[in-house]
């Protein structure tokens, strides 16, 4: 009897790149940094990253979510200020329980995604509109608020911007949201809806997976990350601005779109989000750090958008083939 050999797969480039481009681009990254200034890689500088990287990323994690659902969420920034705000206002000037403050500040989080997503579910409006008008609906909130003017932050949103020890809060926070929002993601009925209706709706749909609620649900996730994130960052500013996390939103979604997620939706993940967070924080701490003007690291942030849209437009392009 003639057996046939079955030889053993070798290493597909192709295939790990089109998986793990995002991580070895950050590694080329990190080293083409370290050529260029050797203060990249110290400690201190290390630090600030994790820093910088942790209220994007915070933010990013829930916008996977809804992008991972076929969705968008244009409001996050706009949804991290009136958090902030509101969480800061009712504790300096309402006078309530200083540790009701992020409890407060997570719950406007949590209704503004509710509101997105029931626009869209519901009101049968886009998610590019809802989340839209909702940007806007909710930055004039924050600036109706605040009367245009900063307000102090309480003491338990100060600690989110704070350290313990050696360790900065921001850093740990990050870690705990992207286990949490990781085990959300790929362990749970949610994460498993979101992906089944971001794949294919109407499936879904068919399949009995309720597509109205998963799509709120995705959005309400979306808002309490952006909450958190609005609170860390205000944190670490000892104060909640009307103009905080503004323009935050692009950076959000550039972050889920490097990290590897499909704007197309049914493709995504977290460990690829934080990934992209890392890598937009690397390349602007580095240009600081080599004196590069803030207009050209716009242009250089911009660059990278589109090359990574680029690279998931051929990516489905393939799948399809």
């Amino acid at each position: 009897m003639n057996t046939t050999a079955t030889k053993p797969k070798g290493f597909d480039l192709k295939a790990f790149l089109a998986n793990n481009g995002a991580l070895v681009g950050l590694v080329i990254l990190c080293l083409a940094m370290f050529i260029a200034t050797p203060r990249f890689l110290t400690v201190p500088n290390l630090i600030n990253v994790g820093i910088q990287v942790s209220t994007i990323a915070v933010m990013a994690f829930g916008l996977t979510f809804v992008i991972v659902a076929a969705g968008i969420d244009l409001s996050v920034g706009s949804v991290a200020a009136l958090s902030a705000m509101t969480s800061s206002y009712w504790v300096t000037t309402a006078n309530l329980p200083d540790g009701l403050a992020i409890v407060i500040g997570l719950l406007v989080g949590a209704l503004c995604g509710w509101v997105t997503g029931a626009m869209s579910a519901y009101g049968k409006l886009p998610t590019f509109i809802a989340s839209l008008a909702m940007l806007t609906i909710v930055r004039g909130l924050t600036l109706v608020i605040s009367d245009g003017r900063p307000i102090a932050t309480g003491d338990s949103v100060s600690w989110l911007g704070s350290d313990i020890g050696f360790m900065p809060v921001p850093i740990l926070i990050l870690i705990a949201s992207a286990l949490i929002a990781g085990f959300v993601l790929n362990y749970t009925v949610i994460g498993k809806n979101a992906f089944a209706v971001g794949g294919n709706t109407e499936a879904a749909r068919l399949s009995g997976i309720p597509v109205k609620r998963v799509l709120v649900t995705v959005f309400v996730i979306s808002g309490i990350f952006a909450a958190l994130s609005g609170m860390i960052l205000a944190g670490r500013l000892d104060s909640a601005q009307p103009t905080l996390a503004s323009g935050y939103e692009l950076d959000a979604i550039a972050a889920v779109v490097i990290g590897g997620s499909s704007l197309a939706g049914g493709v995504g993940r977290i460990s690829g989000t934080l990934i992209g967070a890392l890598v937009l924080a690397v390349i602007r701490n580095g240009l600081n750090l080599l004196s590069v003007s803030a207009f050209w690291q716009q242009v250089v942030i911009g660059l990278v958008i589109a090359i990574a849209v680029g690279f998931d437009v051929i990516r489905r392009k393939n799948v399809r083939h």
